[in-house]
């Protein structure tokens, strides 16, 4: 670990002078791409000098202990900079995990209601306005892509974006099946239904990150349906877009542009078959990923909203930490609940690694 941190850190000194020395104002790519490694690198060097520091006061204070004036003095420095490195030592050992390289991309998210009928329409309304508080909380930008209401305000499915910085290194986390227990607005016996709504999350993909061939696409043009007034209605600004070898199909809406609505349209399907390539590649380490905390099944059920009883609870966590409070949560305060799941997999990954 100290020769990973050493590296890392000469590293910052070698930017941090190139930086320094002007040589890099010619190219003004080259010195975005240095700042934004200097600020990457930043957190870990800092915390590795404070790690440092700690070690040098240890070692200071252990060549007092044996001093009679001194020696209780000593004690007390020695234990409290002991306790300092242990903890220095295992932050340390958690920023040098890999980290994810779509972390701090945009966020497609979907949400369908599924078994349940209207009520789980309702529910999937429920999930999008919590991801929607949540997103403004964060001070990220959330956009409806496409939507599909019912009569009575439910959701029968909605696709939107969440545009900010780590964003998907969060909502990462709200992939998979979300139940609801709950006496329905419809039930006049006041019986508890429980119903559920699925939640897709995907990285925003660009044109490097995947390639489309124009050959293999088929794209339509309609008018919008729903909200959106006259305009909407009137002109055939509604993009469907089909991917032929795969039958993939996305469609946008949103924008009152066509051209709009196409850019936003291509971006989506790049980022569904890219998702597709990537679980198409990790098949063959299934069983190694439904062990972790966070499988990228989509048929996994991650978490239980259960109003009766006042709590949400995530199946991917143990114990009493595993319960929330619904009325916090459903009201977009999903914090403490991902911080949570962070830590669990940051166990997870410092266990495989035998640390």
């Amino acid at each position: 670990m100290l020769d990973k941190l050493k590296t890392i850190e000469n590293r910052y000194l070698e930017t941090e002078s190139r930086m320094a020395s002007g040589e890099l104002f010619t190219s003004p790519s080259a010195y975005t791409a240095a700042a934004k490694e200097l600020k990457e690198l930043e957190p870990t060097v800092a915390a590795y000098r404070d790690y440092k520091r700690a070690l040098e006061s240890m070692a200071e204070a252990e060549k007092l202990l044996s001093d009679p004036d001194l020696g209780e003095l000593a004690r007390e420095e020695y234990q409290s900079a002991k306790a300092e490195a242990s903890e220095l030592e295992e932050r340390l050992r958690i920023m040098l995990l890999p980290k994810d390289p779509d972390a701090d991309k945009n966020v497609i998210m979907e949400i369908r209601g599924g078994v349940g009928g209207e009520e789980s329409a309702l529910f999937a309304h429920d999930l999008f306005r919590m991801y929607s508080m949540y997103a403004e909380k964060c001070g990220w930008k959330t956009e409806i892509v496409n939507i599909n209401e019912t009569e009575l305000g439910g959701i029968k499915e909605i696709a939107f974006m969440v545009e900010g910085t780590g964003a998907y290194s969060r909502l990462r986390f709200e992939a998979g099946v979300h139940r609801v227990q709950r006496v329905p607005e419809t039930e006049s016996g006041g019986r508890i239904h429980t119903s559920a709504a699925t939640v897709a999350v995907l990285p925003e993909a660009d044109e490097l990150d995947f390639k489309l061939d124009p050959s293999d696409l088929r794209i339509d043009t309609f008018r919008a349906s729903g909200a959106g007034g006259q305009h909407v209605n009137r002109t055939e600004s509604a993009i469907r877009i089909t991917h032929i070898p795969t039958g993939t199909v996305v469609e946008c809406q949103d924008e009152r542009s066509q051209y709009k609505n196409k850019d936003r349209a291509m971006s989506i399907l790049r980022s569904k078959l890219l998702e597709a390539e990537r679980e198409r590649r990790d098949s063959e380490i299934a069983a190694e990923r439904r062990s972790q905390v966070r499988s990228g099944d989509r048929s996994d059920k991650v978490r239980t909203y259960n109003f009766p009883q006042s709590r949400v609870t995530d199946h991917r966590l143990t114990g009493d930490r595993r319960n929330f409070n619904i009325a916090s949560v459903i009201n977009g305060d999903l914090d403490p609940i991902i911080d949570a799941l962070i830590l669990e997999e940051q166990a997870e990954k410092l266990k495989n690694r035998g640390e």
